[in-house]
This record gives C-alpha cells, structure tokens and sequence, in this order.
C-alpha cells in the first residue's frame, strides 16, 4: 500500500466516530431509523473501479443496510464477491433503462404505415412534419456535418486548373489581367509600390482592387443552445454612403451610384447593382468581379468565430436573413455560385451551395433546391445520398420533387460504377426509385418532355396514359417547387442512359396503375398529406433565378437610368463634398471593342477601371516604356 492510500485510509477511520454520532441523533428522531454503515477501508485501493461507479454508489451504500449488521470480518473476506455484485446490478439498470423506453402507438403512424408498405427507405417519418416543424429545428443543428465545405473545392480557380490544365489556365490569366482569376500577380508582374491584399477563401482577391476600409464589422449577438448568431453592423461612413445610394436608387440615377463607389468602393448594394447591371447587358465576366468585389469585402469583416471552414458540423454559427445587413452575403453567394455554375465549376458551386445553407437554417435563397444539381453535376453522388439521409428540415427532403427525381440518378451512377454497392445494398434500387418518384410526382414527366425535349414516339405514348396525362400538382406549393425543378434540372434528362432509366420505369408504373394496384394511389395520399397547405410557401423564390437563361438588356434600355451631370440633384446636397479627393489606384485596363457603349460610359465611372488613352505615335500614355505606371498606386 502507498503513502498516499494509507493517510486516505485513516482519513476515513477518524470520520467514523462522526458518523456514529449522526446516527445516533436520527435515532432519538421521529424519522424512522437508518444506520449509516462504515465505509470499507480496502475499497479505497481501487480508485478507478470508484470514479468509474461514482453515479451508483449512493444507490448501492442506500441498499445495503443489512449487510454491515455482519462483522467486519466477513466483509474483508468478501471483497470479490462485492465487485461482482456490483456489476450484475450494473446490468440490471441498463435493461431497465431500456424497458422503461416508451414504444410509439402504431395507430398514431397513419402515413408511417403506408411508407413502411411502400417499403420507402430514404424518407423517415414524413407523417410529423407538421407537428415537429419547429423541434426539427433544433436537431437541424447536430445534423450539419453534411454541409462541411472543403476549402480545395472552394475557389473555381482550382477545378479550372483541374478541367484544362495549368498551362491554359495560366495563359488565359496573362492575356486578360482584369479577370478575377489573375491574381495579383498577373498585373504587370511585381509592381513597385502595389499592396499585398488580403487572403480570403471565398474569391482571390486582384491586386487593383483598394484597401479594405474597414467600412464593416460583425458581431456576436448571443449564443443558444451551442450556436453562435451573428450580424454585421455598418461604420458611420457606410450609413452615409447607404443613404447615399438610397437617395440615387429612388432617382434611378446610375451616376450616382457610380460616384458613390468612387468614394466608397466598397458599398455592398452599389457592387450589385452594378453586378446585376452587367449581368443583364450580357457582361458576365464584369458581373461575376463585381460580385467578388463584394464578397471580398464580407469576409474582411467576418468575426474571428466565424468562417466557412471551421462550421465544426455546421453547428456553431448561423447568420439569420432576417436582418437587413446581412442580405447582402445571401445575394453575392448567390450570384457567386451562379456565376460558378455558368463557367462549369459545378463543384465549386457545390461547396458555396453548402455554405448558404448552413448560414441559415431557414433557408431563405432556396438552396435546398439547386444543390441536388450541383451534387449530379459534380458526380458527388454517394454525398447526396448522406445529404438526403442525414439533414433535417421542417419536411422529409426525399418528398421534394428535386430530391425525388434526383436520389434515383446519383443511385443509378452509382450502382453503373460499382462504388458502395456494400454499404448501399439494403437500399432501393434506382429502378425502383424511379418508379416511385413518378408515382408521387407524375407531373414532372410531363414537364420534363416539353422541356428537354424527350421526341422519342414512346413518350407520347406514355403521357396518353390517363395516369400522366391527366396529372396535378395536387397544390401551389408543390406546382412552383415542380416549376423550379424542372427549369433548373431538366438538362440533365438530356443524357440517354437517364432516358433510359426513366422510360423503363414510366412503362413500369403504367402497367402497375392498368392492373389496378393500389400503390399509385397510396402514393397520392402521401403527397397531399405532405404538400396540403393552399398557399404557395416558397413565393418568394422565383423560377427565373434558377434557370441558365440570363434576360438581356438593351442599351436603348439603359438610357432613361443614365442621367447627366445636371440630374446628379437626385443625391442630397452635402453628401458628397465637392472637395473630396477621390485617390487614384491602380487599374486595369479593359478593351472596349464591341462591347454595349452604355456599359462602357458607366464603367468608366468606377475608379479602378481604366482604358488608357493612346497617343498619336500609338503608345499608351498610362505606361511608361518600362513597364512602370503613371498613376499613383494606393499606398
């Protein structure tokens, strides 16, 4: 025995005396009689043995009065036969534990029972969506590992290099500086007096690009149940520079609006709009570096707890939409992933599509219902799998019809090259999957034919079937989450083994329903109990910013927005000095040739964009003849 055991033991031998004295008083009490028994000095040797059980000793000193009535003697001589004691009724508790586990009334599980018949695996418990709408949203958070972003995947720099190689990359990058894949290092190699900018994760910043001016901050609003909620709180000279911008938008003054980003380069709602802008005029390439601009400066601001990386689950952090300074990261993600997606770096849309998400659980971008796209296009097909299995939201993901119709396409890739079939082999097959998504959702057939087009004669026969010809969406809700749909995915009914895929098991499900099978109407049921309500509750997702297809504005368009200098009175006076110093940077040159001549006037107006004026001789005024510029850089 040590030192340390042995004063510990006669520690507890001197406490003995005042335990005979407490029992002797609770005697001489009305309270019934209770002894308190001595502890055994040798149960002090197994210290871990007592940390271990340090929950069940009170219950095993309470239950054990009648054996210190034996002599200390006894005790000593059954020490072993205390610890296997012990362990039985270690046992004991935890059957009782899981006896004592209520079972669910299965006249409760109404819809459980037909989707257990349906033999629906990949959609638990869809009957309580509207009665655990609001208890979903705290599991939402331990469920959130799926959304982990990989920051490799993050920038489409990478996957660009990954499609076409670094040498065409890299060429692309010297022949067009001003994209926002160069880099810094692509202006004009290392200019002298060019500030470093600052890394962020979301876009690459350009070396043209100001300082950042601090004109953001975020802040920690509080701290609920492990999640942190943050927002963004603006500077006194971006209050100003919004009222500003404010004062121009309500005069549809473009001018203005670009003087504003003269002295406040980095105003959220001007970038956009100047984004949105290009994007319309058909300048994709302007649009997509306006709106890196923007993230740019959101992510200077973030707070220390907050980045895309460290979501640790996607748990500790939410950016709730509900506050108006925080929209604006919502849009430019937006637009930035759109942006990806029209470049064909789909998984780099992918990861940003996993970080909108995760800002806020409500959802408010729709991303929910473009990520089973990006997760196709990218061939992430056993993650949208776990994705579907593992994240919860106020309704089972699989009864969406983007989530029905895709589950069956990464299920199908997946079963061709042969990944995960072990893992996966308790699963429905694709085959059947299909079937099952036509059978909830037969309206989509339709909209898919009209819009790939499927021309093939066997698919008029198909929808000449009383089943498909004559189907409804069954409620506004669901006809706009179909409308979203098929205008997002429909390209990818344009691959003929999916055709394949879908003829096989439409034919299916026509031979099913002539037979008079019960399980094409259990389908229906299941579909008005999930999608019930008589008002559209995605309204405010529109099916245009889902689709490819970008409007084009014409210049004759833009003339009643572009005011001259004398129509600049739309902006309050005093809020641009007339005095203000607005300090030179260094700018990229662009070309001009046939480009929209409205676009080019209100580009020119940007402070960092500079087309350079060519001399008689045909040299370039902006540059010296060894490469310096005659501008001033931002120091």
């Amino acid at each position: 025995m040590s030192a340390r055991l042995l004063q510990r033991v006669l520690k507890e031998r001197e406490r003995e005396p005042d335990i005979s004295i407490s029992a002797s008083t609770e005697e001489e009490s009305d309270s019934p009689p209770a002894t308190v028994p001595a502890r055994n000095p040798f149960d002090l040797l197994d210290d871990q043995e007592d940390e271990e059980e340090g929950e069940t000793s009170i219950d095993q000193t309470s239950n054990a009065n009648t054996e210190h009535d034996a002599p200390q003697a006894d005790k000593l001589s059954s020490v072993p036969a205390v610890t296997n004691h012990k362990s039985k009724k270690k046992k004991k508790k935890s059957k009782d534990k899981h006896a004592q586990v209520p079972k669910v009334p299965q006249d409760e599980k109404s819809l459980d029972s037909i989707l257990e018949d349906l033999s629906l695996t990949p959609n638990p418990n869809p009957s309580k969506v509207s009665e655990a709408g609001h208890n979903n949203r705290g599991k939402l958070a331990a469920s959130m590992s799926v959304l982990a972003v990989d920051p490799k995947h993050l920038k489409a720099e990478n996957e660009l290099r990954k499609i076409f190689g670094s040498k065409v990359v890299n060429s692309f990058q010297n022949q067009n500086p001003g994209s926002s894949s160069a880099g810094m290092r692509n202006m004009h190699g290392a200019r002298r007096g060019v500030h470093n900018p600052r890394k962020t994760v979301l876009v690459t910043p350009m070396a043209y690009w100001p300082r950042w001016d601090g004109s953001l901050s975020m802040e920690l609003i509080e701290t609920k149940n492990g999640i942190n909620y943050f927002r963004y709180v603006p500077s006194d000279s971006y209050r100003h520079a919004q009222e500003i911008f404010e004062a121009a938008k309500a005069a549809n003054d473009l001018n203005s609006i670009a003087r504003v980003l003269q002295h406040y380069p980095y105003h959220l709602d001007s970038l956009l709009t100047f984004a949105d802008l290009y994007r319309y005029s058909g300048e994709h390439q302007a649009s997509a570096d306006a709106v890196a601009k923007c993230l740019f400066a959101l992510e200077c601001a973030f707070h220390p707890l907050f980045s895309p990386l460290n979501i640790n689950s996607g748990t500790n952090r939410q950016l709730k939409y509900t506050h108006d300074i925080n929209k604006t990261l919502f849009k430019a993600l937006f637009s930035h992933m759109r942006a990806m997606d029209r470049r064909g770096c789909h998984r780099s849309a992918l990861e940003v599509c996993k970080f909108l998400l995760s800002l806020d659980s409500d959802d408010p971008m729709g991303s929910l219902f473009c990520i089973d796209y990006f997760a196709l296009r990218a061939q992430e097909y056993t993650w949208l799998e776990r994705f579907i299995e593992e994240y919860n939201c106020d309704t089972s993901l699989w009864l969406f019809p983007n989530f029905t119709y895709s589950l069956p396409i990464a299920r199908f890739y997946i079963e061709r090259d042969g990944k995960d079939l072990e893992a996966s082999s308790d699963k429905a097959s694709a085959l059947e999957l299909m079937k099952q998504a036509l059978m909830l959702h037969p309206l989509v057939l339709d909209k898919i034919v009209s819009k790939a087009p499927l021309k093939d004669a066997v698919w008029a026969q198909i929808l000449r079937n009383v089943f498909f010809g004559s189907a409804k969406a069954g409620g506004p809700t669901l006809e706009h989450l179909i409308n979203i749909y098929v205008e997002r995915s429909y390209i990818m009914w344009r691959f003929p083994e999916l055709q394949n895929l879908l003829k096989q098991a439409a034919l299916e499900v026509v031979e099913i329903v002539k037979g008079g099978g019960t399980e094409a109407r259990d389908w229906v049921c299941v579909r008005k109990e999930a999608f019930s309500s008589d008002k559209n509750e995605y309204s405010h997702l529109m099916v245009s910013d889902f689709s490819d297809t970008v409007p084009t504005l014409p210049p004759e368009e833009l003339r009643p927005f572009m005011l001259g200098p004398e129509m600049a009175a739309g902006v309050p006076e005093g809020m641009i000095e007339e005095g203000d110093v607005i300090p030179e940077r260094l700018r990229v040159p662009r070309d001009v040739a046939g480009r929209n001549p409205a676009i080019v006037f209100l580009e020119s107006l940007l402070p960092w964009v500079d087309y350079g004026v060519v001399d008689r001789d045909g040299n370039d005024d902006d540059f010296d003849h060894d490469g310096e510029g005659g501008n001033d850089v931002d120091n």
